[in-house]
């Protein structure tokens, strides 16, 4: 029981004053909102006048008052205190809360503020959180009999906790933020780095053109059409497209429209509604939604039946669509990039691509160039996908020029994609991680991808010189067989092909005796090949 009726009433308004602060520092976690609701509450409710917050900078070496209630006079624009200085920058060093039964008689006091009675008591209490020191200091000046003074400083001890666990929370989650925001940027910078123009190889000439044309469409938000076969690096260019674009901070998606039929090639492009079909137990955004403001890449978009293509044309025309089971129209911002390996020309005379949407497509075409049209590019690109083989199998390879030669022969026509399937086999048959011509021989490029052993690489039909012409062929001068810098194994391979793999001309090519000759493919271990 109480001991008297006032004891009780003091202890019921200190409780309602805590929990009203409580509720007004759950409204928000920037204390620089809430500072001034706060310390008008300790003014009209807890008999805490003229009530001080105080926060310590980063280097816990000063502190700078953030608000100050007083109903009149005062506070001095950017009051700071250092560690140490006054009452404040004491609590700040110590980390102890000071009560003052008589400001005047405090030398520590410095009144700078001008708000504070000199005859009344003075309390200060640290805003603290676990073992991370001060963040700050709680003051005010209480009114009534100096016997309470232990109970208002109580009050403002746990008042300062409640500031101190909101401090903490709202700092916890702008570190959280900031490192969100850092990772976010380094993460567009690497995906822009990974997706410029300079990690797409190709030096020929038409490959540069490519480039020149996606530079210059990047920058708008025409449609775009990449045209070529299978596996000549389409998605490649959408991606360089849309990460070099005003876009490339938004959503970048992607679909193939030849992986769905047309009702699931529907719901994921315009979405559904609660209950459209069996089994769409809750709203779903389609593709265009997701990448509202941002660019969809729609990949074989020559394989949509004409049934579809006729709820695409819309979309592309209007950017105006309704979910599936819904009869709401939404619209949407959208930049389209299609790939196609297919002749829509021809399907637009057979009637099986409508017209209307083939020219809302072709606004902008890019032909990607088959890779046999840009043979020069093997030595780079195999170096390239030599790389990542690497990488995924954890061991360093090395590709040789004599495998290098033997893929500069190849006509390649799974393109880029064949040339990798290649490569990646033949670094699983190099026990030594040496990818050389027995190797690629070996694991040689196949036409059809049936998981069986591939057949050796296609021969001309007609004889002509084993290597390709001298212009076509990087760094060509002087030939491989006079480079001192290659291998022995190197410099004979490369006679033989030159030679046709006759052994006499091969031996005159490096001033040897067909009997010299012979002696070094038997102990260099070099497989003869049949012309």
């Amino acid at each position: 029981m109480c001991p008297t009726p006032r004891f009780c009433a003091f202890y019921k308004d200190e409780l309602e004053t805590l929990y009203q602060v409580s509720q007004v520092l759950g409204r928000s976690l920037n204390l620089r909102q809430t500072a001034r609701a706060v310390l008008k509450l300790l003014h009209e409710e807890g008999r805490l006048h003229s009530g001080m917050i105080c926060l310590a900078g980063e280097d816990n070496r000063e502190l700078e008052i953030i608000d100050v209630y007083r109903d009149s006079g005062g506070l001095m624009e950017k009051t700071r205190y250092q560690s140490g200085e006054g009452i404040v920058g004491a609590i700040l060093r110590d980390g102890n809360s000071i009560v003052v039964p008589r400001i005047a008689e405090e030398p520590r006091f410095l009144d700078r503020l001008r708000v504070y009675d000199p005859n009344l008591p003075f309390i200060a209490v640290p805003i603290s959180y676990g073992a991370e020191g001060p963040l700050g200091v709680l003051a005010a000046q209480p009114r009534g009999p100096v016997k309470h003074l232990g109970d208002h400083a109580k009050l403002m001890e746990m008042i300062a906790s409640l500031i101190a666990q909101n401090l903490h929370l709202a700092r916890s989650i702008e570190r959280e933020q900031d490192l969100l925001r850092t990772e976010r940027d380094q993460l567009r910078r690497h995906v822009k780095q990974q997706h410029g123009f300079d990690n797409i190889i190709g030096a020929t000439e038409s490959m540069r053109v490519v480039f020149d044309q996606v530079r210059v469409v990047a920058k708008w938000n025409t449609t775009v059409l990449i045209r070529g076969e299978s596996g000549t690096g389409k998605e490649l260019i959408a991606n360089a497209i849309h990460y070099n674009s005003p876009r490339s901070s938004a959503q970048f998606l992607k679909l193939n429209c030849a992986a769905l039929p047309d009702n699931l090639l529907e719901s994921e492009l315009f979405g559904h509604e609660k209950g459209a079909f069996t089994g769409a137990t809750a709203q779903r955004k389609g593709r265009f939604e997701q990448a509202d403001g941002g660019t969809l890449f729609l990949d074989e978009i020559g394989e949509i039946s004409p049934a579809f293509q006729s709820k695409l044309l819309r979309v592309l025309q209007e950017g105006e669509f309704e979910r599936v089971g819904g009869n709401r129209t939404l619209k949407v911002d959208v930049r389209i990039i299609a790939a196609t390996n297919k002749d829509l020309e021809t399907a637009v005379e057979n009637g099986d691509f409508r017209e209307d949407l083939y020219y809302r497509l072709n606004v902008m075409a890019l032909t990607m160039p088959a890779l046999r049209e840009r043979i020069d590019d093997i030595p780079d690109l195999a170096h390239f996908l030599v790389g990542k083989v690497s990488a995924k199998q954890g061991r360093p390879l090395k590709l040789t020029d004599s495998a290098i030669r033997l893929l500069m022969r190849h006509a390649w026509p799974g393109n880029v994609r064949e040339l990798e399937n290649c490569l990646e086999r033949a670094a699983i048959m190099s026990r030594d991680g040496v990818i050389d011509r027995d190797a690629i021989s070996l694991a040689g490029p196949s036409d059809k991808m049936t998981g069986g052993p591939p057949p050796a690489p296609r021969q001309p039909a007609a004889p002509r010189p084993a290597s390709p012409p001298a212009d076509s062929m990087p760094n060509s001068a002087p030939p491989d067989w006079e480079n001192e810098d290659i291998g022995e194994r190197e410099r004979v391979i490369a006679a033989l092909e030159e030679a046709g793999w006759v052994q006499a001309r091969a031996a005159r090519l490096l001033d040897m005796t067909p009997r010299q000759i012979a002696y070094r493919i038997k102990i260099l271990d070099i497989r003869m090949r049949k012309i």
